[in-house]
């Protein structure tokens, strides 16, 4: 019977979602075009980034600034397994469909994070954010290193027929078979995977062993659980995350660049703002985030276009005011919220049922 049930759960999910998909695929193409079917896109890459990230900042203390070396790592691989004009290491890669490219992404930037959180097991704090710090600056030099694209520059451009919906995909969804509708609902979708798997690490017994790593090592430690397997692990699946969301930023700007420092500097504090944003140790939190920074910046520079300077600054103040208004985030501000209600709604009954009593 709890079979049965769980079966009828899955059924009606997949098919909510899919509708779901379907419809807004459908209504934001045709009521605001491809841009902001763009946007909506940015955001939830953003947010599968910052879902990693959260796990391992929110949920085990650890302070990343580097994630955007991850994220370009998984842009690369994908825009290089998908172009087959360019070569990696000096193997050549034939050219293959985006969703056969997120496996190799996940387990390449699972290993890389798992090497890169072996570190955090002698430093913490500002030091640990300084290693990563350095991950993200010299992540743009590798790049140029050993990948070459249109003028020797670490720039792999993709054409619209590689980013282009599979046949499949457009016979069982005619209705977005755009480009724009594609790379949206590619983002949709593997966001919706990233918050259920999220949602089931951090109710497992992993995910209470992150929480006891962060709040105590050593009385974690004294009731058995491995420190350096569990730190190395949020390592491994934080980078594992924001290298799918870089897979999936090819599809929106059909290019995977990397050569700019400041860029990649930018990514890792972007995560990070989502994270804050929208709330550390919260489900939710990072997709709500992720949508913030996206629009945040958005309505700075519609607002400031002649002034590019201006833009970031006013983007900056919006942060500063929003995280003091809200300072536990957005989803940590509605729990205070509910909070408050109920308490409210609770003394008022008392109140009111207090003189039946007498």
């Amino acid at each position: 019977m709890a079979n049965q049930q769980r079966i009828i759960r899955l059924t009606v999910t997949v098919v909510v979602v899919a509708v779901v998909i379907e419809f807004l695929g459908w209504y934001f193409p045709t009521h605001y075009g491809s841009t902001d079917t763009n946007l909506f896109a940015q955001a939830m890459f953003i947010g599968v980034a910052a879902m990693g990230l959260n796990l391992l900042t929110g949920y085990n203390g650890q302070v990343s600034i580097g994630h955007g070396a991850f994220f370009g790592i998984g842009a690369y691989i994908t825009a290089l397994m998908m172009d087959h004009h360019y070569d990696l290491l000096g193997i050549k890669i034939d050219h293959v469909s985006f969703l056969a490219t997120i496996p190799a992404v996940a387990v390449i930037s699972f290993v890389i994070g798992a090497l890169v959180g072996f570190p955090a097991l002698r430093v913490k704090g500002l030091y640990l954010a300084l290693v990563t710090l350095g991950l993200a600056v010299i992540f743009p030099d590798l790049a140029s290193r050993f990948v070459k694209g249109t003028g020797g520059t670490s720039l792999v451009a993709l054409n619209g027929q590689e980013v282009a919906a599979p046949q499949w995909f457009q016979n069982w969804f005619p209705r977005l078979s755009a480009q724009d509708q594609w790379a949206y609902t590619m983002a949709f979708v593997f966001a919706l995977l990233g918050l259920l798997l999220l949602w089931l690490l951090v109710r497992s017994r992993f995910g209470r062993s992150l929480i006891a790593v962060r709040d105590h090592e050593a009385a974690a430690a004294s009731v058995g659980i491995n420190l350096a397997r569990t730190k190395v692990l949020a390592f491994a699946l934080s980078a594992m995350y924001a290298g799918i969301a870089g897979s999936l930023s090819v599809l929106v700007f059909q290019n995977a660049s990397g050569d700019d420092k400041l860029v990649t500097f930018q990514l890792s504090i972007e995560f990070l703002v989502a994270v804050v944003i929208g709330g550390t140790a919260t489900v939710l939190g990072p997709v709500i985030g992720g949508f913030a920074v996206v629009y945040i910046q958005k309505w700075a520079t519609d607002q400031f276009p002649s002034k590019p300077v201006v833009s970031p600054a006013t983007f900056g103040i919006v942060l500063i005011v929003l995280m003091y208004v809200l300072p536990e985030g957005v989803v940590g501000g509605i729990r205070r919220l509910r909070t408050w209600g109920s308490r409210t709604l609770r003394s008022r009954r008392r109140s009111t049922a207090s003189p039946a009593r007498l």
